[in-house]
């Protein structure tokens, strides 16, 4: 069931068409190979192809709990993740550019 999961996630994937169009790499390109080799388990390669990946999951967890909660923990959080997760961005982007 899972194995089937990551092979219709593979098939499915999306072209980046900013690639495509411009011949350079997006901040986002990356992203979706990175979950799939987390979801394989490849926890290495999903960081170094795209390390924002594991961040960004918790911002989205933590933002789901914002919504249920409303407490000052998840704003914290919240803002935590949010920095680390577009320096991460923005650090990979300007690497890939290099």
């Amino acid at each position: 069931m899972w194995n089937k999961l990551i092979q219709w996630i593979e098939t499915h994937s999306l072209s980046c068409q900013f690639y495509q169009n411009y011949q350079i790499e997006c901040p986002g390109c990356g992203l979706q190979s990175a979950f799939i080799s987390l979801l394989k388990g490849n926890l290495l390669e999903s960081i170094q192809t795209y390390p924002a990946l594991i961040p960004l999951i918790l911002l989205i967890i933590s933002l789901a709990a914002h919504i249920k909660f409303r407490s000052i923990w998840t704003i914290k959080s919240n803002r935590i993740l949010v920095s680390i997760t577009l320096l991460l961005i923005l650090i990979n982007y300007i690497n890939k550019l290099i």
